[in-house]
């Protein structure tokens, strides 16, 4: 069953976070597309996840480039498509309940300093749980992650 977990950033950066997220996908066997809304802060990503340990590498690449569909972490712009087992939402990049019901998990990450993506999230909160998708909403604010808020799917 498909539903959605919405990731609270209190105490890491978007990047810090996937990298366990990510590792935790291709683990699974799933084919991860991070979706975003403006370019550079996908640019960023990518950069990010290029710099970190050997030992943590996480295969990945930018929408429109070569092998792109051999790609098992795809990152990209809204409206972009591709096949996709669970979808990562960064940066207040909408989702809609068809796309969740489309995909074994998404994500949506949104930062604790930031009013607009912390508004995205409340909203995409009570679009998605009024769909009826199961959610569940993670926070960091103690420290580690803690499940502040769950939702069951329902039939709408």
């Amino acid at each position: 069953m498909s539903e959605v977990y919405f990731y609270h950033l209190t105490r890491q950066r978007v990047d810090q976070a996937l990298r366990p997220l990510l590792g935790k996908c291709l683990a699974n066997g799933w084919r991860v597309l991070i979706r975003g809304r403006e370019e550079a802060e996908i640019r960023q990503l990518d950069d990010a996840l290029w710099q970190g340990p050997a030992e943590e590498f996480l295969p990945h690449g930018l929408a429109g480039a070569a092998q792109e569909a051999d790609q098992p972490v795809l990152m990209a712009l809204e409206g972009h498509k591709a096949q996709h087992d669970c979808l990562i939402c960064v940066g207040g990049s909408a989702v809609t309940a068809d796309e969740v019901l489309a995909s074994k998990r998404v994500c949506i990450l949104f930062q604790d300093d930031n009013g607009l993506h912390m508004q995205t999230a409340r909203s995409q909160w009570r679009s998605l749980t009024e769909a009826g998708i199961a959610a569940k909403y993670w926070s960091q604010a103690q420290g580690n992650w803690e499940l502040q808020a769950e939702k069951a799917a329902s039939t709408a």
